[in-house]
């Protein structure tokens, strides 16, 4: 690991010197290749960068410009150490002229992707926050914390929108592509890096907020920060704020220097830059390499590369260089005393969980598909269902097949909505997801684990109230704001409207044990869902592979067929099945110690079932197996939720 430590002396030449006297680090790359792998990862399919060296000072603003591949993102993830699986990286890294670690860069640099990526229901200050608990030291007091954030917010003008929700706003409110982009550089300044790396910061903006942006670059590198960018296209007036720039022309080194001295350096070559006309287009697409025209455009780029490497411009990345290593040499010794004493705490596991959890309440409560719209979903189908069965449930025959259609829809209801509207979870998420990953903001496991928790999504009473004044009145009373669990909300007022509309067995404690079973149901389909969802790379593809393991629960259920008769080969099926596990609970209820049931006729020949033992009979259900239903269930939902999480990990480690 590599330290910012002040140079004793400055030994760069007066033409490399930087505005200011830098205090800060000096970024460096030399003999730097980097290979693509096949999708086997066995043999290398393409270099995208081939034998490049640099330098990026602090206190300046350098940009990398080039066209469509020509390596500008392959570069900067390199040196940042951001590249994903399936990248070979050949060369050197230097920070103040030390070899460096992605453990140091992940630190002590900070990098700004192209793609704005949040959480659009958070506000302003709320995104803010939690990626201050996610990334600052442990040790930093809450007072400190805030004071930074409304500094932070002050100079990137985003002030007056800290209450504004990033995106979704029911209202309107939310913010501009300008103004993201802003938030996406003051998220990266809160640790306030030695080095940053800004991927196409200027990408989708107009040209007042691409200056904008720029503007707060600049000040940024005038406190001794080291900014590398790549940009496409950049106007005349961004293209004079950068203090250099870096040409690159199919993987190559084209250029590094002054913008001053790229023109000299160009001119020299015979491409003289016409009057009027943008600078940074013209020296793009003398490098641009045309799609199968390598004998023109290609010949180009390639003299203007060789006649690079023997510029006064490339033997001053090479004095610079040398003077680097030789600089660290002596201080090495110093470098290490000051990095032992410079030890950043990570915030423990503990409260990382805490602000995941915290983030996902809040994205699951401002969801409306989530709230107001799924209760009431939930109410109506209740209702309809359970005036299906007004005035059925008897015992008598016809009752028992009327309770056990009303046991099917409970179990049914709970257990197919829930398990295909959790698919789409982790394909939505995952780009964040990775992204965060990679950044060393948190583990896997306490994303998942987190997650898990925030789908037991809180619902307000008073929001329930507005749907349901009557049912939830008595609880509302006194406590209209209290927060209770959404995966609970749900099946109990799905449980409780049937159970009261179709006259199930009329004792508290069935009604309590049959709201514990349809939970328990729900909540491993939920985690089923879960499973799915990380294993599959799309919804598509899950559904594809869910519905034939649904017909599978469904048929051994119970009330199909028998369970005794199905054939040895899948009888082991109906110990996985949740669905028959929740539906023999149900019955258990319903039928054990029941001893009065009617017959309508006389007939021998029809069945005349009298007790409530011969009805769990019929189906082959255990009148003394509630507990190991109970138990098996919520094996089942550990299962699921650890293989979901087994290939989530192996996911984001493969991506």
């Amino acid at each position: 690991m590599v330290l910012d430590v002040p140079n004793a002396v400055d030994v760069r030449p007066e033409s490399a010197a930087p505005r200011h006297r830098a205090t800060g680090a000096t970024l460096s790359w030399q003999h730097l290749s980097v290979y693509a792998m096949d999708r086997n990862r066995r043999t290398i399919s393409k270099q995208l960068v081939n034998s490049v060296r640099g330098v990026v000072l602090p206190g300046e603003l350098t940009a990398i410009l080039g066209g469509s591949g020509a390596g500008k993102s392959s570069l900067m993830t390199t040196l940042a150490f951001r590249t994903g699986p399936g990248i070979v990286v050949h060369g050197d890294v230097y920070v103040d002229g030390v070899s460096t670690t992605s453990s140091y860069m992940r630190c002590h640099s900070g990098f700004m992707h192209q793609e704005d990526m949040f959480i659009e229901t958070m506000t302003v200050l709320e995104h803010i926050w939690f990626m201050a608990r996610m990334k600052l030291d442990g040790r930093i007091h809450t007072s400190d914390v805030r004071l930074r954030i409304d500094h932070l917010l002050r100079d990137v003008g985003l002030t007056e929108r800290r209450d504004i929700r990033i995106g979704g706003g029911d209202d309107g409110k939310v913010l501009s592509g300008g103004e993201k982009k802003r938030l996406a550089f003051a998220t990266e300044l809160l640790t306030d890096p030695e080095i940053l790396f800004l991927d196409e910061p200027t990408t989708g903006q107009d040209a007042h907020s691409a200056s904008v942006l720029v503007s707060h670059m600049i000040s940024f590198a005038s406190r001794d920060r080291t900014i590398l960018c790549t940009i496409h296209q950049p106007s005349s007036v961004i293209f004079d704020s950068f203090h250099r720039i870096i040409l690159l022309a199919g993987g190559r080194m084209a250029f590094a220097g002054t913008s001053a001295q790229a023109v000299q350096f160009f001119s020299s070559q015979g491409y003289t830059c016409p009057r009027n006309y943008n600078l940074a287009d013209f020296l793009v697409a003398t490098l641009a390499i045309a799609p199968g025209d390598a004998d023109g455009s290609g010949r180009t780029a390639q003299k203007i590369c060789d006649a690079f490497l023997t510029s006064e411009a490339c033997n001053e990345i090479d004095v610079i260089l040398q003077r680097e290593l030789e600089i660290a040499r002596p201080q090495s010794v110093c470098k290490d005393s000051v990095r032992k004493s410079r030890v950043f705490e990570e915030p423990c596991c503990w409260l990382r969980l805490y602000w995941l959890i915290h983030r996902g309440f809040l994205q699951v409560l401002r969801d409306p598909s989530v709230q107001s719209i799924r209760i009431l979903q939930k109410v109506s189908v209740a209702v309809v269902a359970g005036l299906c069965f007004v005035g059925a449930v008897n015992l008598d025959q016809l009752g028992i097949q009327a309770t056990e259609g009303i046991i099917y829809i409970l179990v049914c209801e709970n257990t197919f909505f829930p398990m295909y509207a959790t698919l789409a979870l982790i394909p939505q998420e995952l780009p964040l997801l990775l992204r965060e990953y990679r950044a060393g903001m948190y583990s896997i496991h306490l994303y998942y684990v987190a997650r898990m928790i925030s789908l037991v999504s809180k619902v307000s009473l008073r929001q329930l109230s507005r749907l349901l004044p009557t049912i939830l009145f008595a609880l509302s009373c006194r406590s209209r704001n209290f927060q209770i669990p959404g995966l609970l909300v749900e099946p109990v007022l799905f449980t409780v409207i049937i159970y009261w509309l179709t006259g199930l067995r009329p004792a508290i404690d069935a009604l309590g044990f049959t709201l514990l079973v349809v939970v328990f149901t729900m909540n491993v389909s939920t985690a089923c869902g879960c499973f799915f969802s990380a294993v599959y790379e799309s919804v598509p593809l899950a559904m594809a592979y869910l519905v034939p393991f649904d017909y599978i629960l469904m048929i051994t259920m119970g009330p199909f067929v028998k369970l005794s008769s199905l054939p040895i080969y899948v009888r082991w099926l109906k110990y996985f099945s949740w669905l028959l596990h929740s539906t023999e609970a149900l019955t258990i209820i319903q039928w054990r110690g029941v001893h009065n049931i009617s017959c309508e006729t006389s007939e021998p020949e029809l069945p005349c079932l009298t007790e409530g033992s011969q009805v769990l009979d019929r189906y082959d259900f255990d009148e003394g197996g509630f507990w190991t239903d109970i138990v098996l269930m919520a094996g089942i939902y550990a299962v699921f939720h650890l293989l979901a999480y087994v290939f989530l990990w192996k996911r984001c480690r493969s991506q």
